[in-house]
């Protein structure tokens, strides 16, 4: 019986397999390609892509791709061969060093925010060695970036591995103030861990509004739902059991180290979260995961929801991006150590990322916005939309010190007592966790905690790496050219800490009175939707440091704000579709045929027995018809106001009408929908309920 050991990693052209396969002095090229970016040789190209080929070929591959991730939010791949023809009527089997390094799909297709003319359909694919091959059915899958014909970036990989290397150079440069002479490169990782919900195959199919949007646009609560708390971190269902197992299976075999997995919250709703990686393999990895994870729930017969909000009431999904930043020797350079007080060059990475989170907590909220995760941002279980920062009582307590000139004395480890003799002791960490804060430190690194369960972490990881680059960049600029490092490194640090200390907040985000302080006493950024905040994107600020960083072009930006806003727009536009069209023909048809059956029940009453009250009867279809004449109405209205939309001027335009018009004509139309399946008798009602629903999987 194979362990994982024995199979991790399999389908994946790894260290080990490049190592087995190719020349010492073609694999050393290689991994110098790997490590420190240096251009990769034709030569080495070529025997990388022959090695290659024929690993595939033994794994059963018939056909290799460019698998990239364009706009759309999900990937792309396009399906070649092997096989090429032989002078004997036979075919070989090639792959060059070519076709490794580019590809050319039809860019016309995908979405281009302007960049690209429908009629101008060429674009390339370029291979990106850092991040392994792999296998996928008998696909050879080839991580790659995607770009126009005019070279602007039309995926989301390319401005986050430009925005890796932003802040490489700009790390390195503090580091060697540091006396670090020896460190290549510096990277920034991350560990996202992935939020989900399970459902049953039929009750999936039996809801249009699932199949449209993904989420559920009816549904009364049902009377049990996550008030017991009882599903979180419960003992795993036998049949959600084994789609872990062979999701786990699926995932090793891809080399995606998924470590993680326990019940959520919400009944139905899961999680898993990997180890630590590389920023633009965990991209990659994170991807691969959210497909497969799909692939596997249908082998199931369960449906994997990936929505951020899929029903209402109960806590939605989200994806915690984990951020660390370390050289290539494994110094985690947000580490404290044992005294973070006297650890100059942590202190002021440290305030790096204070300073980065303030400066640019737009660019950060932009960077989750879609319209599934407005109705998630500021729930119960996630946090507000105002960006802020927790550092812990300790590192609160060391900035302080600093900025006011203060000795530190340390915090003293406490021992945790629990009472009982046989029970080990252990140390209490010297800070709690705080779960309401978006942007958390917690330990050795920070988790952002706004990201949507579908949302691809390059968005936000783009951001962040630009953001913090621009730190280091002006301090690497002061300190350069001090005269007194010491004296300059003090000083920075703690006019940092004056500075930006409004962003740090370690109390309970979810409460009322905290957006207010945050807004009216800290002049903090409350961007509650997508229509809200995606234009900022185009503030100055946010355009010089992008592009003075070469992570993104104005011609590029200008194209994400369209793409973006578009997808709102869309998004919304098909929900809104949907509800009109499961209202009108299959909720008002419902509640009429229910009260005309009530009606005719107590016609018949009466008639064999006129003594005989039929008050409840008469009560309901009264109800019931002044509710459907309700809906009717508001349907009308919704429909009249989409009609409407298509005047809109412009997308910014269109995207206001959405956010100040449209989602409320929705809302108020599920409110009433609702309230009629709440009375409506449920042989009647024409879809399975929350109740049905959420607790379908045994």
């Amino acid at each position: 019986m194979k362990t994982v050991s024995d199979y991790f990693g399999e389908m994946v052209f790894d260290d080990r397999v490049m190592k087995a396969n190719l020349s010492a002095k073609v694999y050393a090229s290689l991994k110098k390609t790997i490590d420190e970016g240096v251009q990769l040789d034709e030569s080495v190209a070529n025997a990388v892509a022959d090695a290659m080929k024929d690993w595939a070929l033994s794994k059963g591959a018939t056909h290799f791709t460019h698998w990239f991730q364009p706009l759309t939010g999900i990937t792309a791949e396009k399906h070649d061969s092997f096989i090429s023809p032989s002078p004997d009527g036979g075919v070989i089997m090639e792959f060059s060093g070519k076709e490794l390094i580019k590809g050319e799909p039809d860019a016309s297709s995908f979405p281009s925010g302007g960049l690209r003319a429908t009629f101008e359909a060429r674009g390339y694919t370029a291979w990106d060695p850092t991040s392994y091959a792999f296998i996928k059915g008998k696909t050879l899958c080839i991580p790659t970036a995607f770009c126009s014909y005019g070279g602007h970036a039309l995926d989301k990989k390319t401005p986050l591995l430009r925005s890796m290397e932003a802040l490489n150079r700009q790390a390195l440069r503090i580091l060697r103030l540091f006396g670090n002479d020896t460190a290549k490169c510096v990277r920034s990782s991350v560990g996202p861990e992935q939020e989900y919900f399970l459902i049953t195959k039929e009750m999936y199919d039996a809801r249009p509004d699932l199949k449209f949007t993904g989420r559920t646009l009816f549904g009364a609560r049902p009377p049990k739902g996550q008030e017991m708390d009882d599903h979180y971190f419960g003992a795993i269902k036998p049949r959600v059991a084994a789609f872990m197992e062979e999701l786990n299976d699926e995932l090793w075999k891809l080399g995606i180290m998924v470590k993680t997995e326990h019940n959520e919250v919400a009944p139905a709703q899961h999680e898993l979260a990997p180890i630590y990686t590389t920023t633009n393999v965990a991209t990659d990895h994170n991807q691969l995961t959210m497909e497969i994870m799909q692939k596997v729930a249908a082998k199931h017969g369960l449906v994997c929801l990936l929505h951020e909000k899929p029903f209402a009431g109960v806590n939605g999904s989200g994806k915690h991006n984990n951020w660390s930043i370390a050289t290539d020797s494994g110094q985690n350079l947000l580490s404290p150590g044992d005294t973070p007080y006297e650890n100059a060059q942590f202190l002021l990475f440290l305030c790096a990322v204070i300073k980065a989170v303030d400066d640019y907590q737009d660019l950060l909220r932009i960077s989750v916005a879609t319209a599934g995760n407005d109705h998630r941002l500021g729930a119960n279980e996630a946090p507000p939309a105002v960006v802020s920062m927790f550092l812990g009582d300790e590192l609160n307590a060391v900035l302080e010190a600093i900025e006011n000139d203060k000795p530190y004395h340390g915090a003293e480890k406490t021992q945790m007592k629990l009472g009982v003799d046989v029970l080990p002791r252990f140390n209490r960490d010297t800070t709690d966790r705080n779960r309401t804060s978006p942007f958390a430190f917690t330990g050795n690194k920070f988790e952002f905690r706004m990201l949507g369960s579908s949302n691809s972490i390059a968005c936000a990881n783009i951001m962040l790496n630009s953001a913090v680059a621009e730190s280091l960049k002006i301090y690497a600029d002061i300190l350069e050219g001090a005269d007194d490092f010491e004296k300059a490194l003090h000083e920075m640090i703690r006019s940092t800490i004056k500075e930006h200390k409004r962003i740090i907040f370690n109390g309970n985000g979810y409460d009322d009175s905290w957006i207010k302080e945050a807004t009216e006493a800290r002049g903090l950024l409350n961007y509650r939707t997508t229509a809200d905040c995606m234009p900022h994107i185009l503030d100055q600020k946010n355009v010089d440091m992008l592009t003075s960083h070469g992570v993104f072009s104005v011609e590029e930006l200008n194209s994400r704000c369209e793409i973006m806003l578009e997808n709102y727009c869309k998004t919304v536009v098909i929900e809104a579709n949907t509800m009109i069209d499961m209202t009108k023909t299959q909720i008002i048809p419902a509640i009429r045929r229910f009260a005309a059956d009530t009606a005719r029940d107590a016609s018949v009453k009466e008639a064999f027995d006129p003594a005989v009250p039929c008050g409840y009867e008469k009560k309901l279809v009264i109800r019931l018809s002044t509710l459907a004449e309700c809906i009717a109405e508001k349907v009308e209205s919704l429909e009249s106001e989409m009609i409407a939309l298509h005047s809109a001027a412009n997308i910014i335009k269109e995207s206001e009408t959405i956010r100040d018009v449209i989602l409320k004509k929705m809302s108020e139309l599920r409110v009433a929908c609702d309230e009629a399946e709440t009375v409506t008798a449920k042989s009647y009602w024409p879809f399975p309920t929350y109740g049905d629903i959420l607790f379908s999987v045994k």
